[in-house]
């Protein structure tokens, strides 16, 4: 992996005191468990386009596709202002290099889903997106985006950080080392992520596999923007039991030749009381791991389905 990987992050979730109030909203999981992992990007949409701290507290109002930023007491448009300052900040964040982005939950400027927008009478609707966090989505589409308080889910949290670690490695792919071209490189960050993204979507895995076999037939940059978007897709999809049963029968296959019948019969169960719910997911993936170095399978060595991401995260660990 590469040494660093650089997170955007809304900047009271660190512990900035840059809210309306003129607190902070510190995230113990973003800041204690998160940061030993990303380096992170700050970003307060309020404070960065001009307004002080503390500061009149503000909502979304009017339609919740084009929702306007208006302060509450005063009833001050600020609109344009935030949408002149998300463009600009967003631009700046292209030069950034982010693999991610966690957002601060039902912030008129930073929330990522279900924000409150309020209509004529006065009654919220919670179907609106922040208007930093909307101009964001629509610059990067592809950039691993959650808010905090989606990623207290085990499964939300587990795909998002996978998604933010498997982006990293791609990236690191793409740079290369100047010894290898940008088909090998390729084909090899295929063959690692094979299991991986089986697991979120057999047929997606396969549509990648055939665009990596064509790849000689694509223009450089071609290539890059669709190989990076069926990729992420791909990862964004859930991956359920099934495909993960799937996925770890799969792997079983490799130790036919290596295991009794006692060993067969002892992961075919191990499997099993996966599927019916009774163990996590990081029960069938730690003793497959332990056959793959035992056994010393290359191939399965070199999956990133095994780890593809910190053990020490346990984000395999909810049953």
């Amino acid at each position: 992996m590469a040494e660093t990987i650089r997170v955007g992050v809304s900047a009271c979730l660190l512990g900035q005191n840059v809210r309306y109030d003129g607190g902070h909203k510190r995230d113990a999981y973003v800041v204690e468990t998160l940061g030993k992992y990303f380096e992170f990007v700050p970003v307060c949409p309020e404070v960065e386009c001009g307004l002080p701290v503390p500061r009149e507290a503000m909502r979304l109002v009017g339609d919740p596709d084009a929702p306007r930023l208006v302060t509450i007491k005063t009833g001050v448009d600020l609109t344009e202002r935030m949408r002149d300052f998300a463009a600009r900040r967003v631009a700046e964040l292209a030069e950034a290099n982010l693999c991610g982005f966690i957002f601060k939950a039902k912030s008129p400027s930073s929330g990522l889903t279900r924000v409150k927008v309020y209509g004529d009478k006065g009654s919220p609707v919670e179907r609106g997106t922040g208007l930093f966090a909307k101009a964001f989505l629509d610059a990067f589409p592809l950039i691993p985006a959650e808010d905090e308080g989606r990623l207290h889910d085990d499964k939300l949290r587990e795909n998002f950080i996978e998604r933010i670690f498997t982006l990293s490695r791609w990236r690191e792919a793409l740079a290369g080392d100047g010894r290898r071209s940008l088909l090998a490189r390729l084909i090899a960050f295929t063959a690692s992520h094979k299991l991986l993204l089986m697991a979120h979507s057999p047929e997606m895995a396969r549509q990648l596999g055939r665009l990596t076999a064509e790849a000689k037939a694509w223009p450089t940059d071609g290539l890059r923007i669709s190989y990076e978007t069926v990729l992420m897709r791909t990862l964004a999809l859930p991956a359920t039991t099934a495909k993960h049963v799937n996925v770890l029968e799969h792997i079983a296959g490799y130790f036919k030749k290596h295991l009794d019948a006692g060993d067969k019969a002892e992961l075919r169960q191990c499997i099993a009381t996966y599927r019916a719910g009774h163990v996590p997911l990081i029960v069938p993936v730690t003793l497959c791991a332990h056959y793959a170095r035992k056994f010393e399978v290359a191939y399965l060595l070199g999956q990133h389905y095994l780890r593809p991401h910190p053990v020490e995260l346990k984000l395999r660990n909810h049953a």
